[in-house]
């Protein structure tokens, strides 16, 4: 019996933007996005959140080359959705930690000067633990692309009516 339906996994250069079949729901109760068109119209690096649950956030991040170092109060993750990414780990000293109750990541001011952790090599479909308090950064040769899972914060952009397609 042949399948009359199946998933096709879209890329950063390619994926269709998709719409909402609604069988009795009324359509303009309902808005989507598509990662990777959102990513395609986002800067490297930038982080744009395109899931929202009270403080809780996903947020569609587009990776080339290195990216500058971030760190966390709490656990990220991050699901690597297309390309090959290298994150890289460092521990930092003391006065470099963000303040316990901060949400979302941070920028550091400088290259952490504490000792190298670790790399981790991920493709599509890996999720990577960014451990609270560590210091990390990601990085690609190619356009690469991945959802950060975490909380809302300074760096997190929040572009609803840009990003959303109405049903």
């Amino acid at each position: 019996m042949a399948m009359s339906a199946y998933t096709v996994t879209g890329s950063l250069t390619h994926f269709r933007k998709g719409s909402l079949d609604l069988f009795s729901a009324k359509p303009e109760h309902y808005a989507f996005s598509n990662i990777f068109d959102v990513a395609q119209r986002s800067d490297f690096f930038e982080r744009v959140a395109v899931t929202k649950n009270i403080e809780y956030v996903t947020e569609v991040i587009k990776i080339q080359h290195d990216s500058p170092w971030f760190i966390a109060a709490h656990d990220e993750f991050a699901l690597i959705m297309d390309g090959d990414v290298t994150l890289t780990f460092f521990t930092v000293p003391p006065q470099t930690l963000p303040a316990p109750a901060s949400q979302g990541a941070h920028l550091l001011e400088a290259p952490p000067s504490g000792a190298c952790m670790g790399n981790v090599q991920a493709r599509r479909g890996h999720l990577v633990l960014l451990p609270a308090n560590t210091a990390y950064r990601l990085g690609s040769d190619q356009p690469a692309v991945a959802l950060i899972q975490t909380l809302s914060g300074d760096l997190t952009q929040e572009r609803w009516a840009d990003i959303c397609a109405r049903g």
